[in-house]
């Protein structure tokens, strides 16, 4: 099976120096493999959505060479999210942010480190009838597996202790990114998708989603963040330094790229190409032995 790749940033700002490594590992793995990639904008939430940041990005990628084949953007698909709601069992729910945590509270809570789970007050049918309400889905009582093909994990969860039921659309008609990210996936036929390790923990909800969906599950590969000098993730709400000052300030593409590589631990020249990036790439999966057999995934609980 051809590898189909994908990069999908949110033009919620201008792309800084995490976002532009992540598009880099993502561009590699699907050019060493001939396969096709995909620019995907992730819009949906349009209260933090930059109008300028869709060509910025696009003025970005291409000063470091990495072209795409095809492009989408989400808010110009929301039918085909539409539909694949109306295919699952979900019920309304009004409950708000401080109704939900009260409750949490009032039960047993969540495990020391864990991640909140719904409740589940509305599941019963009790929603406000007065109030604009949700879509959650009702989540069925199994344990769903998600692989990494890079690191070789696999993270289980039990989705009603772990999870909980999932808000699909919000109250104000958006739907939720865990939603439309499957769905694109498989209508884009993606195979692999390289993201950011941050990612990671949300990666069994996403198999579910797909598997009650009857989709497909890619291969998925969690690269490390780029942190700053304190340890902290590079992030645009931190105010991380865009890569349009960059080339806009003159720099080479070439020096940045060896930049990227060098945080990465790869020994690269001042200043590189992505020709020569390409077997560097090669060589980390052939550390993991990776495998380019997607029916590895099917033997997953």
């Amino acid at each position: 099976m051809s590898v189909v790749g994908r990069f999908a940033p949110s033009p919620t700002g201008a792309m800084h120096l995490g976002n532009a490594r992540t598009a880099l590992l993502a561009w590699l793995h699907t050019r060493a493999h001939g396969g096709r990639h995909l620019l995907r904008f992730e819009d949906l939430d349009t209260g933090r959505v930059r109008p300028w940041a869709y060509d910025l990005t696009r003025r970005d990628l291409e000063w470091l060479g990495l072209d795409w084949d095809e492009e989408a953007i989400q808010s110009a698909r929301l039918p085909l999210y539409a539909a694949a709601l109306a295919r699952l069992d979900t019920y309304p729910c009004t409950c708000t942010r401080k109704e939900v945590q009260a409750a949490i509270q009032a039960s047993a809570g969540a495990p020391h480190g864990a991640e909140p789970v719904y409740p589940g007050r509305c599941r019963a049918g009790t929603a406000h009838p007065g109030r604009p309400a949700a879509q959650r889905w009702r989540v069925p009582d199994e344990v769903v597996c998600a692989h990494d093909a890079l690191n070789h994990q696999t993270l289980c969860q039990h989705l009603p202790g772990e999870v909980g039921d999932l808000v699909l659309q919000r109250n104000d008609g958006v739907f939720a990114y865990h939603l439309a990210v499957v769905v694109d996936d498989a209508e884009a036929g993606v195979t692999d998708v390289v993201r950011g390790a941050d990612l990671w923990t949300a990666t069994p909800r996403q198999v579910a989603l797909g598997r009650a969906l009857g989709l497909p599950t890619p291969r998925y590969l969690h690269v490390p963040l780029l942190h700053d000098y304190r340890g902290e993730r590079l992030a645009k709400r931190g105010g991380a330094p865009p890569l349009s000052a960059l080339r806009e300030g003159g720099e080479a593409p070439g020096r940045v790229l060896a930049e990227l590589a060098r945080s990465l631990g790869w020994p690269v020249p001042a200043e590189v190409g992505l020709d020569e990036l390409l077997p560097l790439w090669r060589a980390e999966l052939a550390k993991v032995a990776f495998s380019t057999n997607l029916d590895d995934l099917s033997k997953l609980p």
